[in-house]
């Protein structure tokens, strides 16, 4: 009668090979990996504020950052700075700076609250800042119960302003919050103005130019000690330079809605360091919360649609925070 026709999911196997739950497994090991880097760094930062300040910390953090980033963007960095004097680019320079800004107040004040509460929780707290990017300007109900979700999961945190949390350390990670929002409207804009990473080297030798002054107040002579250098340098490594590029590996390989639904592990993984490392034990109460967050966290990135961010520009591998450029998530505190 005629040949039969072979079964559809057969032909579409021959077509698209690669479709599959193997073709995640990278990308996912690698944000995991960026996320344990991440605040692998952040607990090393934290045991370091016991021999230096968290101002200092900060400084050494951000000044091997830069210097990373700068080395990595190479000509390209030099190449952007003569060209904004020759130009006159007031705009494109204000841009730059401002992402600089954000970054250095960012680093500065999530190592702030650090030193104050858990690290878990100030990790938590932090997250608010993507989370209000990924929901800001939705007309869709789902947001709105993602964002009640995520404030039920600050109040179970704070106790309701009555727990024993410090509030200066919660002001500083709500601080840290904003800034991060700031950084992923910047990072957007300076990506579109400026070749491969060189926006992003500028942007980290502004943070750090920033943050010099109170980390060399605060740190004296203790913060130059070669074993204060090494720790710094490790925290600048693990914190920025690792992650942004393995966030930006993954992010050419996966949806950014996916990529949002995965980096949403970090709260949860920074209360585990915090208690491996630290010590830092966490009450029933505060994982709950913390899970509220993470839950409206993933759900504002899985299901967000016409208001997604647009892709991240292509950073020559050198793009995250302390989180890559563009998405509503990243690498940093």
């Amino acid at each position: 009668m005629g040949v039969k026709a072979q079964p559809r999911i057969v032909h579409f196997r021959n077509i698209q090979p690669g479709v599959g739950r193997g073709q995640f497994v990278l990308p996912a090991a690698m944000i995991v990996i960026g996320i344990v880097s991440v605040q692998f760094g952040a607990g090393l930062a934290d045991r370091l504020f016991g021999q230096v300040p968290p101002a200092a910390v900060t400084g050494l953090r951000l000044w091997t950052s830069a210097l990373a980033m700068v080395a990595i963007s190479g000509r390209g960095f030099t190449r952007s700075v003569r060209d904004l004097k020759e130009r006159r680019a007031v705009a494109d320079t204000a841009i730059a700076i401002s992402f600089g800004i954000s970054l250095g107040v960012m680093n500065f004040s999530i190592y702030q609250s650090f030193a104050r509460i858990p690290l878990g929780v100030a990790v938590t707290i932090e997250f608010l800042g993507p989370l209000a990017v990924a929901v800001a300007g939705s007309r869709h109900l789902r947001d709105v119960g993602f964002v009640v979700l995520a404030a039920t999961g600050v109040v179970l945190l704070t106790q309701g302003g009555h727990g024993h949390l410090n509030l200066a350390g919660v002001l500083f990670a709500g601080l840290a919050a904003a800034c991060w929002a700031a950084y992923i409207v910047l990072s957007s804009a300076t990506g579109q103005r400026f070749p491969g990473s060189a926006g992003l080297a500028i942007a980290m030798a502004v943070s750090a130019l920033i943050v010099a002054p109170p980390a060399l107040i605060a740190g004296g002579g203790a913060m130059f000690r070669p074993a204060a250098l090494a720790t710094g340098a490790a925290i600048g490594i693990l914190s920025s330079v690792i992650p942004y590029r393995l966030e930006l590996e993954s992010l050419r390989r996966i949806p950014m809605r996916l990529f949002g639904v995965w980096m949403s592990l970090e709260p949860a993984v920074a209360a585990l360091i915090g208690l491996a490392l630290l010590g830092q034990h966490l009450s029933a109460v505060q994982w709950l919360a913390i899970c509220c967050v993470m839950a409206a966290c993933a759900g504002a990135a899985g299901t967000t649609r016409g208001g997604d961010p647009p892709e991240p520009p292509d950073f020559g591998g050198a793009a995250r925070p302390p989180k890559p450029p563009g998405p509503p998530w990243g690498a940093l505190p």
